[in-house]
């Protein structure tokens, strides 16, 4: 999809997004044990949420001691971040175009922000995790697993939004590549059978650059 046509539904439905999922309740366990062992991985280095929507895992990192702070493509979902996290710092930017300095990150997640974006698009996003990340850092990536669209418009339709949004669903073989492609290697990943409400499987994959001592 064009970052526009994202950005403009995510303007429209941040505030119900924002209410439907105010904090990790929703997060199946496995996955939080990922995600607490990116955060032991990375230590008291700074991390990145990039896409970080309305801020509830940045508020996760942050409450675990993590140096974080957030990015995101939607103004609409960073105000509703700063006024729910008012002690974490976000701004609105592309995860193509990350308004850092190189090495400016000890760990980078991506946590479920890829899934707008489109195969031949994704090597840019990893290029710019790589440019931000110092040498040994990591990279989290959580996303539905599976090939192919989904529209996934009618999703917030019971809220009387009418947006225009697809997800596309990526192998965790996919993702390792993406990685590797652009200097890293895969640490680890996980890879589950849809739970609860979910329709797809989901998947997390664990990746680092190199020099680490």
């Amino acid at each position: 999809m064009e970052p526009e046509i994202v950005q403009r539904a995510y303007d429209t439905v941040a505030r119900d997004y924002a209410r439907e999922l105010p904090d990790t309740r929703a997060d199946a366990g496995l996955d939080l044990a990922m995600l607490d062992e990116f955060i032991t991985r990375v230590g008291d280095g700074s991390l990145l949420d990039a896409g970080c929507g309305a801020g509830r895992i940045t508020r996760y990192l942050a409450d675990r001691g993590c140096a974080v702070e957030g990015v995101d493509l939607s103004p609409g979902m960073i105000q509703q971040a700063r006024a729910a996290h008012p002690d974490v710092n976000f701004a609105v930017a592309s995860l193509e175009d990350l308004p850092h300095e190189d090495d400016s990150f000890d760990g980078v997640l991506l946590w479920y922000s890829i899934i707008h974006t489109p195969p031949a698009r994704q090597p840019d996003i990893f290029d710019e995790v790589a440019r931000v990340l110092r040498p040994g850092g990591h990279l989290l990536v959580g996303f539905q697993a599976g090939t192919g669209v989904r529209d996934v418009s009618g999703a917030y339709g019971r809220f009387g939004h009418d947006v225009v949004l697809e997800r596309y669903l990526f192998s965790a073989d996919e993702v390792a590549a993406w990685i590797a492609g652009s200097g890293g290697r895969e640490v680890a990943r996980l890879v589950r059978a849809a739970d609860g409400a979910e329709t797809q499987a989901q998947a997390v994959v664990l990746g680092q650059w190199a020099g680490q001592d």
